[in-house]
């Protein structure tokens, strides 16, 4: 449905694919070639074509000169969690000449296979897209089209494209081991949605890993899905901790989430990392500014644009070259403020005193 909303009934080639039993790099090579495409084949993608009112000027665009032009196209830009890595993959395509086209999909997977053929219909000579997780019609697309891509923010190895980021589980992993070794076990995790985002899912998966490794079970109740909202997550948090017993720990999975957690607990004048310690993730701007600073494990984000630009301009300048472009980044656990060893608590009303 979103497809047909936002292309307003624009036909593109997977749709002639589609339609016709075929991939988009037959319908491609329909257009291009038509003499390496068999009869029965040319006659069901010709039927096709006439039926969708598909114009062919897209199919040769895919195939046409270079344009200097490179799309990004990232799950928002409503917030810093991408600024980083746009501004230096800009800023190292500008070395090169090219020029950068960037779009949002705002975590729609399905927008973003629509966002994929717009690009590649106005012939950008390449494609870095965030994240491994991508519908097949997108996949479809990035097979047919011949361009360069990369997959960047999440690492995984053997990846079909080269894959240029961080490994998510090992961050979430280490971050909440963070709060492990400092004696934390009544920990609040606050998770990002993780529909159409594999890099916060994969850091749930290692910060669950790590809890489990250390035998410590949380209840359901103190697993919470949070939005990447400052002020949606100082609610959240507010109203966890307006009730007893309070968590000792709050682990946040990015540092929008994190800075909403320490706003909340600011506002009911806790002390950090006194009563509640919090560690995020990306490191973010303003983190290092709160007093105590936000412990949380920083983001090459910089690095990650530049090496993705460089490698996409690497591949079309020898793209017969088979040089492996996989890059890996480590990601730093900084250590500021907001985390410290707990403290024995007493219970509200009970004058008991449970250890954490």
């Amino acid at each position: 449905m979103a497809r047909r909303i936002l292309r307003a009934g624009l036909p593109g080639i997977v749709d002639v694919a589609a339609r016709a039993g075929v991939s988009p790099a037959t319908v491609s090579r329909y257009h291009n070639s038509p003499e390496l495409v068999r009869p029965e084949t040319r006659t069901r993608i010709a039927d096709a074509v006439q039926k969708l009112g598909y114009k062919p000027h897209a199919a040769r665009s895919l195939t046409a000169s270079r344009t200097g032009s490179v799309g990004l196209i990232v799950p928002t830009i409503d917030n810093a969690i991408f600024a980083g890595m746009v501004h230096a993959f800009s800023t190292a395509l500008f070395r090169h000449a090219r020029t950068m086209l960037l779009a949002e999909h705002d975590y729609d997977l399905g927008r973003e296979a629509i966002l994929v053929e717009s690009l590649l219909v106005n012939g950008v000579d390449g494609l870095a897209l965030v994240g491994l997780e991508h519908k097949d019609e997108t996949l479809r697309q990035l097979e047919a089209c011949e361009r360069p891509v990369v997959y960047v923010w999440n690492y995984r190895r053997r990846q079909k494209v080269p894959c240029i980021g961080f490994d998510n589980r090992e961050a979430g992993r280490s971050g909440m081991e963070h709060l492990l070794d400092l004696g934390h076990r009544d920990i609040l995790a606050l998770f990002a949605q993780t529909r159409a985002n594999d890099r916060t899912a994969d850091r749930r998966a290692g910060a669950l890993n790590a809890l489990a490794r250390a035998g410590v079970k949380i209840p359901t109740h103190r697993r919470v899905m949070c939005p990447y909202d400052v002020q949606a997550s100082k609610d959240v948090v507010v109203d966890i901790l307006t009730r007893e017993p309070r968590p000792t720990a709050i682990f946040a999975t990015n540092d929008v989430i994190a800075q909403g957690a320490y706003f909340a607990v600011m506002s009911l004048g806790l002390r950090i990392p006194e009563e509640i310690s919090i560690i995020g993730l990306g490191d973010f701007p303003g983190s290092s500014a709160l007093e105590p600073g936000l412990t949380t494990l920083r983001i090459p984000a910089r690095r990650i644009g530049q090496h993705a630009a460089d490698a996409l301009i690497d591949m079309l300048t020898w793209p017969s070259s088979d040089i492996d472009r996989d890059q890996k980044f480590s990601v730093e656990l900084t250590v500021r403020g907001s985390t410290g060893v707990p403290a024995a608590k007493t219970n509200q009303g009970t004058g008991k005193k449970r250890m954490t």
